[in-house]
């Protein structure tokens, strides 16, 4: 599910970080009197009345030509302008408008449809009835709210989820199969589309964070057709200091939101790394299909025990992710690079596989016979029936007396008994418990 992007964005001091951090209801940004505290842009998933955003808070803007931390703070800023669905304009009721306001409302004249005027720090009646000055930003009607005491700021919820575009899944055409290629950067990404299509359609080097955005490429395998979708190498976060490379990670992050299956690249010089296993994390957090792909399996020393150390190490690192298929290729000889789309058709097939209400229940039967949901607080729990109510990902309910109490190690069983029973290979499965 792609979310739409909330900005926030505004000069030093006037409340960007503690309208973000009220909005989460938890702080999440650090907040100071010090002027420029934030300055890279934070982002965090927000939820108002069923209606899910991403919020991102921006460094204050400080114009000042030949400062390069504020040009570069400038920059992040923009960024943040250009990718957001809307962009929320603070300014400090206390203050009045000053010539920085004006400068950036300038700015904001050419997205001004998507443009809210948002006058801080009003906590109280008399202090809104100064903010009509800020009428000369010509950016409309400010808004009053106070962040710090949380005045007005449902109500501005409320207008904000109204002006969202609604959040709909970006589908391909239904014969099409979206394909998204993710990793650590210089893992191969690109070289692994222009192998598989066999043309140079993408641009490849040997620089990490070559490929700065996602790119879309079409082709057709065996009579099906599919959505390569190259994306930028995702790094660790304190390494992702450069305003255009944290914009290429959020948009590679929506990517994965709305591809149907993602292939996770690893590098077999380099074995599994903490970032490899952050990036599966994501992947199966937005729960989608994947497939691993071990590149660069030319390089390894085949008459070595390097093979066999490798695929100890991805078991032994990925055991909790034992469902996911594993493949080993070479981008750049074309070494079983088909095989990884056969994989990911196989995985898509079993994502929208559907398991009828009487197996879904006789499955039940058999898997609680076998072993019993643990007592817990003295309560016994008795597992009544289930359904499979979703596909991609499939989603199973089950129906007991006492939901809350069922242990996590009782959730993983049923899970493992589901792909022990009907397969679900590359696929995570999502299991919830509601009262009968």
């Amino acid at each position: 599910m792609s979310l739409p992007i909330v900005a926030i964005i505004g000069r030093p001091n006037v409340g960007k970080s503690s309208l973000f951090n009220r909005f989460l209801k938890q702080n999440l940004a650090v907040v100071d009197e010090t002027p420029g505290v934030t300055r890279d842009r934070n982002y965090a998933e927000c939820e108002w009345n069923g209606v899910k955003f991403r919020l991102v808070d921006t460094g204050g803007i400080i114009e000042k030509e030949g400062d390069e931390l504020q040009e570069h703070i400038f920059d992040q800023t923009m960024f943040a302008v250009d990718e957001a669905d809307l962009v929320l304009l603070l300014v400090d009721s206390r203050t009045g408008p000053s010539d920085i306001d004006v400068n950036i409302a300038k700015r904001l004249k050419k997205v001004h449809g998507k443009t809210m005027l948002i006058a801080n720090k009003a906590d109280s009646d008399k202090v809104e009835a100064q903010i009509f000055e800020f009428l000369k930003l010509g950016l409309g009607d400010p808004y009053p709210i106070s962040a710090a005491v949380g005045r007005n700021i449902g109500d501005l919820l409320d207008l904000i989820v109204s002006k969202l575009p609604k959040p709909e899944k970006i589908l391909a055409e239904e014969d099409v199969i979206r394909v998204a290629l993710v990793g650590r950067p210089n893992v191969g990404k690109s070289s692994f589309i222009n192998k598989l299509i066999g043309q140079e359609r993408l641009i490849v080097t040997p620089i990490a964070g070559t490929t700065r955005d996602a790119v879309d490429t079409e082709f057709e395998f065996e009579g099906q057709r599919f959505s390569l979708v190259d994306t930028a190498g995702l790094r660790r976060k304190y390494k992702v200091h450069e305003d255009i490379e944290f914009y290429s990670s959020l948009r590679t992050t929506r990517v994965i939101e709305n591809c149907d299956v993602a292939v996770v690249l690893l590098d077999a010089t380099e074995g599994v790394s903490s970032q490899d296993q952050r990036i599966l994390d994501q992947v199966l957090t937005n729960r989608r299909p994947a497939v691993l792909a071990v590149n660069k399996w030319d390089l390894v020393e085949k008459d070595s025990k390097t093979a066999d150390i490798f695929t100890r190490q991805i078991k032994k690192v990925l055991a909790r992710h034992s469902f996911l298929p594993v493949v080993y290729v070479s981008a750049l000889s074309g070494q079983r690079l088909t095989k990884v789309i056969e994989l990911a058709v196989q995985v898509r097939n079993e994502s929208l596989k559907r398991i009828s209400t009487p197996e879904v229940n006789r499955f039940l039967q058999a898997a609680v016979s076998r072993r019993h949901p643990p007592a817990r607080e003295g309560k016994h729990i008795k597992l009544h029936y289930g359904t499979q109510t979703e596909v991609s990902p499939p989603t199973f309910v089950f129906f007991c007396n006492h939901p809350s109490l069922i242990d996590k190690s009782y959730i993983s069983y049923l899970s493992n008994q589901l792909r022990e029973e009907y397969g679900f290979a590359g696929v995570p499965i999502r299991i919830k418990f509601r009262r009968k």
